[in-house]
């Protein structure tokens, strides 16, 4: 039998502790995920972007008709693009743990090939009745100059979505466009003539334009980021291709072609680089 007072206070306080402890269930270690910030500083950055989808809504072209400077407006009736990648490279500013701002440039090109109908003959060695198609074919470059703001939407685990947008110019160059027509049968039949190739002389504009972004981020390192994003830009219509020289005898006056615009939808990925 335990007599001592303190001996036996002891006893007790440890059975009661072992049987609380077996009633616990047992613990559950999970690694933690936390929101972290970002600093302020400097970054520089890289990316390629796939254009899988380019539009142009309407080009058209004026075309000369009768003997003096009356014209008709002719619609591209078909417009594809190809070439669908760009590359660009930046600088920007992390201003707070959400907000950051850069200033890109990025570099595309892209070829043309369309085609389109004038309901009237070629030449004045087809029939009456007949009409006129043409196809053309061509390719451009763009530069875009924009400024980009962007909002970072928390960080976790590394990965950090975000939204921004941006406005700027693009220089876009058209190279000279080549124009194949050929006689269209209509009420009457075409005589079967096989036409030369015309070429028209392109041209070049600075135009608005802006982009939508949205996209995540994942932290490489502290200081390196992998950039996976969506980049939606609208440029705005320009001058596309000139009136040869018998045109502008005629009173022609340029530009003899325009688009009324490029939409391209991108998927872009690119690296950014904390500097300082």
């Amino acid at each position: 039998m335990i007599r001592h007072p303190l001996f036996a206070l002891l006893l007790t306080v440890g059975l009661t502790g072992g049987a609380a402890a077996m009633d616990l269930p047992p613990q559950v270690y999970a690694p933690e995920t936390s929101i972290d910030g970002v600093g302020q500083g400097w970054y520089m950055r890289g990316d390629l972007g796939y254009s899988g989808w380019i539009s142009n809504g309407n080009p058209s072209y004026n075309l000369v008709t009768g003997n003096g400077p009356t014209f008709s407006n002719v619609e591209f009736d078909d417009a594809r693009f190809g070439k669908h990648m760009s590359y660009g490279a930046g600088v920007g500013y992390q201003l707070n743990d959400m907000l950051r701002a850069d200033a890109t440039v990025d570099f595309f090109s892209s070829d043309l090939s369309g085609s389109s109908l004038v309901n009237s003959r070629c030449t004045t060695g087809e029939a009456i009745g007949t009409a006129c198609g043409f196809n053309h074919s061509g390719d451009f470059q763009g530069i875009s100059l924009l400024a980009n703001a962007y909002v970072d939407l928390g960080t976790v685990a590394g990965f950090t979505p975000y939204v921004g947008g941006g406005a700027g110019l693009t220089h876009v160059s058209w190279s000279d466009i080549t124009h194949n027509g050929f006689c269209v049968n209509g009420s009457a039949n075409c005589s079967g003539n096989v036409y030369s190739a015309t070429v028209s002389e392109g041209m070049d504009s600075w135009r608005f334009s802006y982009a939508l972004m949205a996209g995540m981020s994942y932290d490489i390192t502290s200081s390196l980021k992998l950039d996976l994003g969506y980049r939606y830009s609208r440029i705005d219509g320009g001058d596309m291709f000139q009136f040869n020289t018998a045109s502008k005898a005629a009173g022609a006056t340029d530009p003899q072609g325009s688009d009324d615009g490029l939409s391209r939808h991108e998927f872009r990925a690119g690296l950014r680089l904390t500097t300082w």
